[in-house]
């Protein structure tokens, strides 16, 4: 058993540095609360790492392995399949040599019956807070790279980016490759090639946290497969589908919120929205095909004069369909893809958004990076042109079916097609005053596909949804270097959240489905939290209506008791606008609508403060009750409630037609919010939840203010 401690590491800086600063217990970065983390190898090579004497990550009990496959890759509208033949997997699991240093160590492995070898290197980057696990192959020419981890009786793993039907992955095994989520999601139907599967997601992250107060990020822009304790009951896996050098970051928390921040340090943490965001969104637009002169602009003023005749407390206006309506494949209202105003619908755009500031409303609008081919729009001859769009093997301008057509794509390793985006995506505010977007897509950048710097296209795949953010970032740096603007995107990958703001958790259908429908929303909601991204918003009441009928009357009201206690309460007027419920359908929706809008406004305060700890911590403010009581086991295993803040615990209502659900308080005093009646926690309680009455209790006080609201 071999062993070194932190301490030497310090030991051997004071000796180099000769100073007493390099001698302090806060490791010369001025935090005298790091724990004390130790590193033991056992003689079969696995590695386990005790932070303040209690064992966390481990990779003991399984031996790290190569493999080499053939791979066929199928595409199809925005999702991909993977399928291997000639599986070979080589298990390294004869220790050649242990070499071990103040500053970590090497462990060289080989096959028993095989010439590969590999080695895999132990460092700290960040003593305290975070150890690297490098595995590199020394021989041989392996397609992928897999390093185990130890599945305890109480290991957890959450995270994972956007994943909907749970926050606890164990059990589970699947790929993390940036896609379309998928529509339906049924498990009774194929993948492809419009369903999805349960852990296709615009937002994939190969991290996870454990609830015992540690995590790991697998850093790699390739794709990732893991298998979490579901082949092997005690091992988890993790796989880079890539020759290259296997690095698993590991963060030593002590708690799941130290992970979290943590991973902020890594990753980057996104933009904190300015405060109007925090206001309510109303998704407007014309909604038709029809064309008529200002039409857009007079459903847009409608829209607001309405708002105020109804006193619903409204802050922004968004609006897709500023550049055109466009007819889905499925008979919805599209927005066409393009970076300039529909001068038929919004002849006005620059007096409209005038006119909305005036009043002090915003007015965001809609972009995606798709270049559209064929409808006449100057954009794909221009980038054609000048070389600006990905290319095919053939050298040409890369053209694939998208939603709206044959389009295309920008390089984004290309320079001069980076100037050109951000460009034109800086005049629509500077030319009408545009405040932000919605940044959709990302997902659909081809495997194939050959780039201006050489980049590996798989690599390049998933990382195209962080080059997009970047555009919208660096554009409204450009144009708003104060801060005061707003983008809110669907897609990405580790390494977006320097560059993005809020994300929303995409495209759910028009029902009560628990694979793709309102039950999906939460869990979506705590995974982005759990992997850093803390400013999160989702569509009342759904998009998509593809398979599900048009959103109902009792649908919309429960979406919209949630939508009141997320960060940002926003709604969508669907694929299907004519259709889909909406606030001002009858006096009923109206009334119930207002009272939770003026609901989240008096949330606001709360939201704001919690904002500013995201913006240094990464810190969620839609948490994971795992994060306020860790020493809690109940609360890890819930993915169907939420924390707002420390004190707020909110349980949505996301069954058709009930009208009570089972909630489960943590250890404390509740107060229920609506009837102020007293609840000692640490146990379920059956609650009655009638609409307009979601079960919502505040832990240590009676909230009066929130039921003083009508």
């Amino acid at each position: 058993m071999h062993a070194f401690p932190k301490r030497w590491s310090r030991l051997l800086l004071c000796v180099l540095a000769l100073s007493l600063a390099a001698c302090s217990d806060d490791d010369g970065g001025g935090d005298s609360t790091l724990p004390d983390v130790e590193t033991r190898i056992d003689a079969a090579g696995g590695v386990t790492f005790l932070v303040d004497g209690r064992e966390t990550l481990s990779t003991a009990g399984a031996s790290p392995e190569m493999r080499s496959f053939d791979q066929d890759i199928r595409f199809v509208v925005g999702q991909w399949d993977f399928e291997r033949t000639n599986d070979v997997r080589r298990a390294l699991s004869r220790v050649v040599e242990i070499r071990e240093s103040a500053d970590g160590a090497e462990i060289d492995f080989a096959a028993d019956d095989g010439p590969e070898r590999a080695t895999l290197i132990v460092s700290h980057p960040d003593p305290g807070r975070t150890s690297l696990l490098r595995l590199v192959a020394a021989s041989g020419s392996p397609d992928s790279l897999a390093l185990p981890v130890r599945c305890d009786a109480d290991s957890g793993f959450h995270g994972f980016g956007a994943q909907y039907g749970k926050t606890d992955q164990r059990g589970e095994a699947f790929r993390l490759f940036v896609s379309e989520q998928g529509i339906g999601r049924d498990p009774a139907l194929p993948t492809l090639p419009l369903n999805g599967g349960p852990h296709t997601t615009y937002f994939p992250m190969p991290y996870f946290v454990d609830p015992r107060g540690f995590g790991a990020l697998v850093r790699t822009a390739q794709l990732v497969q893991v298998d979490l304790c579901k082949s092997d009951a005690n091992v988890a896996w993790f796989e880079v589908v890539d020759g290259a050098p296997l690095e698993m970051l590991v963060f030593h928390g002590p708690t799941a919120t130290d992970v979290i921040e943590q991973l902020g340090a890594e990753v980057g943490r996104p933009a904190s929205p300015p405060d109007w965001a925090y206001d309510l969104w109303i998704g407007a637009q014309a909604g038709t095909t029809q064309t008529t002169l200002g039409a857009g602009s007079a459903a847009i003023r409608a829209e607001v004069e309405a708002l105020r005749d109804a006193d619903i407390p409204v802050g922004v206006l968004w609006v897709q369909d500023w550049s055109g309506i466009r007819v889905n494949f499925d008979g919805g209202s599209g927005v066409q893809y393009r970076w300039e105003v529909d001068d038929v619908l919004y002849p006005d755009l620059a007096e409209l958004i005038g006119e909305l500031h005036a009043e002090g409303l915003r007015f965001l609008a809609y972009a995606n990076p798709f270049i559209d081919r064929d409808r006449g729009f100057r954009f794909y001859p221009e980038m054609d042109a000048a070389g600006y769009l990905i290319r095919n093997r053939d050298g040409e301008s890369y053209d694939f079916l998208a939603p709206n057509g044959m389009s295309s794509l920008p390089d984004f390793t290309n320079p001069g097609a980076r100037e050109y985006v951000r460009d034109a995506l800086r005049d629509m505010v500077l030319d009408f005053g545009i405040d932000g977007w919605m940044a959709d897509f990302g997902e659909w950048a081809p495997t194939d596909a050959v780039y201006f710097d050489g980049s590996d296209p798989i690599a390049r795949h998933n990382l195209y949804p962080v080059d997009w953010l970047s555009m919208s970032r660096e554009a409204m740096d450009a144009a708003r270097p104060n801060g005061d603007w707003v983008v809110f995107a669907r897609a990405g990958f580790t390494g977006v959240h320097r560059h993005s703001m809020i994300h929303w958790i995409g495209d759910q259908e028009t029902d009560w489905s628990t694979t793709d429908g309102l039950p999906t929303v939460v869990p979506a909601l705590l995974n982005l939290g759990l992997s850093g991204i803390p400013y999160v918003t989702h569509d009342i009441a759904g998009f998509s209506g593809t398979l599900a009928p048009p959103s109902t009357k009792e649908l919309f009201q429960r979406w919209t008791e949630l939508g009141a206690f997320t960060p940002i309460m926003r709604t969508h007027e669907g694929a299907r606008k004519q259709l889909n419920w909406s606030w001002e359908k009858d006096d009923e929706t109206t009334e119930h609508f207002r009272r939770f809008a003026r609901i989240h406004a008096l949330l606001k305060s709360e939201i704001l403060s919690l904002a500013e700890s995201a913006a240094e911590r990464s810190t969620p403010i839609l948490r994971h009750l795992m994060l306020e009581f860790p020493d809690d086991a109940r609360s890890r295993a819930i993915a169907d409630q939420f924390m707002l803040g420390e004190s707020l615990l909110v349980a949505p209502v996301v069954t058709e037609g009930a009208t009570s659900r089972t909630v489960y308080l943590p250890p404390g005093t509740w107060f229920h919010v609506w009837t102020g009646d007293v609840y000692e926690g640490g146990r379920d309680t059956d609650v009655a939840a009638p609409i307009g009455s979601p079960p919502v209790f505040s832990l240590g006080r009676d909230r009066t203010d929130l039921r003083a609201i009508e």
